[in-house]
């Protein structure tokens, strides 16, 4: 089964942009950017090359020798079947991580042959780049994050014809009941399997959730073996620790992570670089907290409180070794980690959509938090999330009291509907933020 990406798209736009620069695509391990590369070579291009310096140690010579895009080009052609013409073929190199110079060839790609399509990945290209001190030529790439499947995608694969009735609508009110129960049931599916293709794929072709859960076990254990490859010693239990964290850390009714959730005595200055290991292998979103909603966001962060999510609902699920059968059942009572999911889930819906932009969230006091506060063009919009129909609590309101925003919003279980600046959106829809903002606007 194939489930349609719309990074393809974000690649086609950078196939016929004039100042096109090499891409260097990031994002966690297992997501699909190797599949992503290659099916846009294939569709796109006449030709599609690739050179693995991770299964291609050979290919780290012809970079050590030249750094003349011309002279790489001609010894690169020995290497494929297919020949490497400017417009015509996809240059993909795959496990960049492993040949510093060829990162550094990017450079001169962009500076002295830019009619050649060029698209970089690695894995955990982030953690490889800082622990082996390498240069990355800032400037002259397009740095794109890659994310796990969305549920707008998950919905396009599972269920074509709601996904394309969502798309077509025009305006703002209730949904059929049929639709909203449809979209409900996908979206509680799809926090089962979560965002990862082939945790996916086991789902929709109906293989079982066993195989659905083996699939994200194996991803966990090979997350746990990239802590040993990847970190260094002294901060693999650390890294370890903070991971196995999360479903606690998530549980509380305040979501703030906490040190000593960890372990008793845990001190910040202890565990900030495996907290940051973890944020460059894109296994965590760590999202902080505002001192108040000003534009722009970044000038109010607040560097000591923040909440760490896991980059998929679905592994996160399984790490909490919560039951697949809990999660799709409407009135299971898990109370707070309900929560939790239902927050992880509309974070990974939106996180595509922020053009590199990091969502934040709001407290005042202790008394009043909202989950999400995103920069979207020139509006700072307030997002409240909750897990089923009971919208109670009074934080959005609080906040709307407090600073008057333009537009904020809530998703929940809930039909979708508009009133005096507040969209209501079930919590399914949040992936199409941008369409619910050209609505109202």
């Amino acid at each position: 089964m194939r489930i349609e990406r719309d990074i393809i798209n974000q690649f086609k736009a950078w196939k016929e942009a004039p100042d096109r620069k090499p891409i260097l695509l990031k994002g966690a391990r297992q997501i699909g950017k190797t599949w992503a590369m290659e099916t846009f070579g294939k569709e796109c291009f006449k030709y599609c090359v690739k050179f693995d310096f991770d299964r291609q140690p050979e290919l780290k010579s012809v970079f050590k020798m030249s750094k003349d895009p011309k002279r790489l080009v001609l010894d690169l052609a020995l290497y494929c079947d297919q020949p490497i013409i400017a417009g015509e073929t996809l240059m993909i190199f795959d496990e960049i991580q492993e040949c510093e110079e060829a990162l550094n060839s990017l450079k001169y790609f962009h500076e002295d042959a830019p009619q050649y399509h060029i698209i970089a990945a690695g894995s955990l290209l982030g953690v490889a780049v800082k622990k082996r001190k390498m240069t990355v030529p800032v400037g002259k790439v397009k740095i794109i994050n890659m994310f796990p499947i969305t549920f707008k995608e998950f919905l396009q694969a599972s269920d074509k014809s709601i996904y394309q009735y969502i798309n077509t609508l025009s305006e703002i009110g209730h949904l059929p009941e049929i639709i909203l129960n449809k979209l409900r049931t996908e979206y509680r599916r799809y926090q089962v399997s979560g965002g990862m293709p082939e945790a996916v794929v086991a789902l929709l072709e109906n293989k079982g959730i066993g195989e659905v859960e083996s699939v994200l076990q194996n991803i966990l254990d090979l997350y746990e073996l990239d802590f040993s490859k990847y970190a260094e010693p002294r901060e693999i239990p650390r890294i370890h620790a903070i991971w196995h964290s999360l479903p606690a850390q998530l549980s509380k009714e305040n979501r703030k992570f906490i040190y000593r959730v960890i372990k008793k005595g845990a001190r910040s200055k202890d565990y900030e670089d495996a907290l940051m290991w973890l944020e460059d292998a894109g296994m965590i979103h760590r999202i902080f907290n505002i001192s108040k909603p000003g534009m722009p966001l970044s000038a109010y962060e607040e560097t000591e409180a923040f909440k760490v999510y896991a980059c998929d609902c679905g592994l996160l699920r399984r790490l909490a070794h919560l039951p697949a059968t809990v999660v799709t059942n409407p009135i299971a009572n898990y109370t707070e980690f309900k929560g939790a999911m239902a927050e992880n889930t509309v974070l990974q819906s939106i996180m595509p959509l922020l053009d590199d932009q990091k969502p934040y969230y709001w407290t005042s006091s202790a008394t009043a938090e909202v989950e999400f506060v995103i920069q979207w063009d020139d509006e700072i919009i307030p997002i409240e999330v909750k897990a089923e129909e009971n919208i109670s609590g009074n934080s959005l309101s609080v906040y709307n009291k407090t600073y008057s925003p333009n537009y904020r919003m809530r998703f929940s279980m809930l039909n979708l509907q508009y009133n005096c600046g507040l969209l209501s959106s079930p919590s399914p829809l949040a992936g199409w933020i941008d369409k619910w903002l050209s609505l109202i606007k």
